[in-house]
């Protein structure tokens, strides 16, 4: 009896640990495709607006200008990503955080895309619970992972607004 308890408990135990893995996988998978998505859909943002209103904000001085939002999405995907994820310094320059043009801030945004990309891409699912110290307090890395495409979401609805107050119709949305 004892023996057949013992044998269920180990049986159930690995069905569980592969439960798990699978939904880690189907994560990831999902992460990958969302980021994707996500940088065609920015870039479409980012193409659409013409290179002389690259400096437009709204009228208020919080407000960020267009590559300074597209920037900051940048920085923040680099920073997470390597940070977090990597264990690698942000692949964004202080210097490439003052960009203006238009094709210059395309390309960081392309290349940390890119770069955040390849990350998950090779991310090893049985990290995700790996716990780090993060200022708003202790999180896992999938929860970096979600941290990562809120805060791109965030921030390319602010550009969106921007298309509009200069009269441009945003890109259809894309659904994930």
């Amino acid at each position: 009896m004892k023996r057949c308890l013992l044998a269920l408990i180990f049986l159930v135990t690995l069905f569980s640990q592969g439960v798990a893995q699978s939904a880690d996988k189907l994560f990831l998978a999902a992460a990958v495709k969302k980021l994707r998505d996500s940088k065609e859909y920015t870039l479409k943002v980012a193409r659409l607006m013409p290179a002389a209103d690259y400096g437009f904000q709204p009228p208020v001085p919080e407000e960020m200008s267009f590559a300074g939002q597209l920037l900051h999405l940048s920085q923040n995907t680099g920073w997470l990503t390597s940070s977090y994820l990597k264990g690698e310094a942000n692949p964004v320059s202080k210097s490439e955080m003052r960009l203006t043009q238009k094709d210059s801030v395309i390309a960081v945004l392309t290349r940390v895309y890119d770069y955040a990309l390849d990350a998950l891409e090779r991310f090893p699912a049985d990290d995700l619970k790996s716990e780090v110290s993060f200022f708003a307090g202790p999180m896992n890395k999938l929860q970096i992972i979600n941290l990562l495409n809120d805060h791109q979401t965030h921030h390319r609805a602010q550009l969106l607004v921007y298309l509009r107050l200069k009269g441009i119709k945003p890109p259809d949305y894309v659904g994930w």
